[in-house]
């Protein structure tokens, strides 16, 4: 047996390495890094980039001087050449990420507009329906404000906001009633309606429509790699299970 790593007074064989990453859960990481490897292999940078890119590097790292460089890379057991390559790897997987999906992220985007927009809304949960349905009318009538009234007679955490939460995404909030915000118009107040346990009363009171901006792209960008990266795990899966002798 061929001894590759030394930790005190434990010699790590080649043969134990595979089944100690799986012990720890850390197989699929490591399928996931050559995946990676693999997919970023033709990827070109130019000298201006990667030292732009070195320079990001150091930046995130805290590293500002040649000694702090040195005893990062010795705490990462790193050279300095290895150090460059992880440097310039984050920024070709970058680009792998714009060669890929760069031209579909507008359908994307559209396909998860629904979720994506954000709201503000007013609610109030109750398990008595009879208190939801007084509660209800006194809003609708302008006897008492909502907010005053969450906070007296609701019973979850929004109680501790005047019934006020967000914003979130539409994707935030439970299915049913995420489905009543997109149909809601602002100010529109609902009758008590039956979610689970509780009647819930609700009223949208702002809606912010998401925007194709950078950040959206930068995410949808990551969502799409993050998507494409465990269906290449799950495809290669077969390299993790321990193999005939």
């Amino acid at each position: 047996m061929t001894a590759v790593l030394q930790v005190g007074d434990q010699t790590i064989t080649a043969e134990e390495v595979i089944p100690l990453l799986a012990k720890y859960q850390l197989l699929p990481q490591l399928l996931g890094e050559i995946i990676i490897d693999g997919a970023i292999a033709t990827i070109e940078c130019t000298p201006e980039e990667k030292t732009l890119a070195c320079q990001q590097f150091d930046k995130k790292n805290q590293i500002g001087s040649d000694e702090e460089r040195l005893a990062w890379l010795e705490r990462q057991g790193m050279t300095l050449e290895q150090a460059e390559e992880l440097a310039v790897r984050g920024l070709k997987v970058e680009k792998f990420k714009q060669a890929t999906w760069s031209n579909k992220l507008e359908s994307y985007f559209l396909k998860r507009k629904g979720q994506l927009d954000r709201v503000v809304y007013s609610l109030l949960r109750t398990q008595e329906a009879t208190i939801a349905q007084e509660l209800y009318f006194r809003i609708q009538e302008g006897e008492q404000a909502f907010a005053e009234l969450a906070r007296d007679y609701s019973q979850g955490p929004e109680a501790q906001t005047g019934g006020l939460v967000g914003p979130v995404e539409l994707s935030t909030p439970h299915p049913a009633l995420a489905q009543i915000l997109t149909v809601s118009k602002p100010g529109q107040l609902w009758p008590p309606t039956r979610l689970g346990e509780w009647f819930i009363i609700v009223r949208l009171e702002k809606f912010f429509p998401a925007q194709l901006d950078d950040s959206m792209r930068q995410r949808l960008l990551n969502e799409l790699f993050n998507t494409w990266m465990q269906e290449q795990i799950q495809q290669k899966t077969s390299i993790l299970k321990p193999q005939n002798s």
